[in-house]
């Protein structure tokens, strides 16, 4: 259903050139009024992936981390068709899932299932323990000996096959004027401490060390092109980078002196240059900036195609410049603030009521187009960030050249809800 392959070379400027060119998405009035005469037939709300947009965020993503290679955050997907179409584009190499029960799940059909977040689902835990294709296909994430002491209560050494883990190290800030600055993770920071508690891992029995993951959110996760805290936020990023490139090279450096490593793990969409630049790394992840939540709006470094986009119908109209349309509520995670609000884009100049903001069942739209609307019109909304929305909705249907090709389910709408 998805093609998102084009001929390619190795190289990221020939990769470059593989990207459409056409960006559709470039004129805005175009690109969504094809999108509301393709889905007119279909009721709301509707859901949709635009496939030249997709293709060129995932080609995008390759120049970006500079030939290093990227796994695929499932969290910021939720669509099989999706991860399936992006692993087959050479530079995409592995899965980072965000629970067991998902990872068991995938791989099925996928044997490098890393899983990004420490996991005590014991009932997982037995399935992964019981089945050597299982575990010889899935990574756990640990930070703690606990990690380790609880699959033991399962399944003791000697009895199960040996079990794959990955070391989560904290890859946040820590500033003497700012204090933490990034998100509560693991609790190995240093060195030293990755060192000591990697040598605690690989004397146990039953288990093999095979990787690292360093995740820096206060780059990657963070926007820096617009608002007052805009120059504030490239002054901490810059500090950031500057210091995590020489811990997490140190760090590299304990590790490898313990155990051989199959990868070493860094980064997010929102910092790929940072991550492909850090030579300690041996591959980078990405996920949200493959379908490009308007959170993304906010980077200087780049601007991804909006791929995805959900419409809502104008289903009364309480004053004349008041449409509201049925539905709209769909927040991303995060802390509860407007930029977590699904964005209207079309009709363009749109705004949600501050007192009412975007409601689970409506939401009153007001602004300079909101006046022209009528009942049973279409209008279009971005969402924040990129996963999430599956959850919401049973298919996305698949645009290319101005006409739906199809549809794709998310997990839910294979009737899998993880988290």
């Amino acid at each position: 259903m998805l093609d998102l392959t084009a001929e390619r070379s190795p190289n990221a400027d020939a990769r470059a050139d593989a990207r459409p060119q056409t960006a559709a998405w470039r004129s805005p009035e175009r690109y969504w009024r094809s999108l509301s005469d393709a889905t007119a037939h279909l009721p709301a709300p509707v859901a949709i992936i635009e496939q030249d947009a997709l293709r060129y965020n995932a080609l995008d993503l390759l120049v970006r981390a500079g030939g290093l290679p990227i796994r695929v955050a499932t969290k910021s997907v939720r669509v099989r068709a999706v991860l399936d179409a992006v692993l087959a584009i050479p530079g995409y190499r592995g899965i980072l899932s965000f629970t067991l029960a998902e990872a068991l799940w995938l791989a099925q059909e996928h044997d490098d299932i890393v899983l990004g977040y420490p996991t005590v689902d014991r009932a997982g835990l037995a399935t992964l323990v019981a089945d050597e294709k299982l575990a010889s296909r899935i990574t756990l994430m640990i930070d703690d000996i606990a990690h380790l002491d609880l699959i033991d209560a399962i399944a003791a050494p000697g009895s199960r096959p040996e079990v794959r883990v990955a070391i989560d190290v904290d890859a946040s800030l820590r500033s003497a004027t700012l204090g933490h600055v990034g998100v509560r993770r693991s609790p190995l920071h240093t060195a030293a401490d990755v060192a000591g508690f990697a040598r605690q891992v690989v004397r146990r029995p039953g288990f093999r060390l095979v990787g690292l993951q360093m995740y820096e959110a206060q780059i990657a996760g963070q926007g820096d092109a617009a608002g007052a805290d805009a120059p504030l936020i490239r002054m901490v990023q810059a500090r950031s980078r500057e210091e995590l490139r020489q811990r997490r090279a140190e760090i590299a450096d304990a590790l490898l002196g313990v155990a051989p490593l199959e990868f070493l793990n860094g980064g997010g969409t929102g910092s790929l240059e940072f991550t492909g630049s850090d030579q300690s790394l041996t591959e980078a992840t990405a996920g949200s900036g493959l379908l490009a939540g308007h959170l993304f709006d906010g980077y200087r470094s780049f601007s991804p195609a909006p791929a995805t986009a959900f419409a809502f119908d104008v289903v009364r109209k309480p004053e004349r410049e008041i449409a509201t349309v049925l539905g709209g509520g769909w927040i991303a995670s995060g802390p509860a603030a407007a930029s977590r609000q699904p964005a209207p884009v079309w009709p363009p100049r749109l705004r949600t009521l501050p007192r009412e903001a975007a409601g689970e069942v409506q939401t009153p739209l007001q602004g300079t187009a909101a006046g022209d609307l009528r009942i049973g019109d279409r209008v279009w909304f971005r969402h924040a960030k990129s996963g999430e929305p599956a959850e919401r909705i049973n298919t996305y249907h698949v645009i290319a050249d101005g006409a739906v090709i199809g549809e794709v389910p998310t997990y839910r709408g294979e009737g899998k809800a993880f988290l």
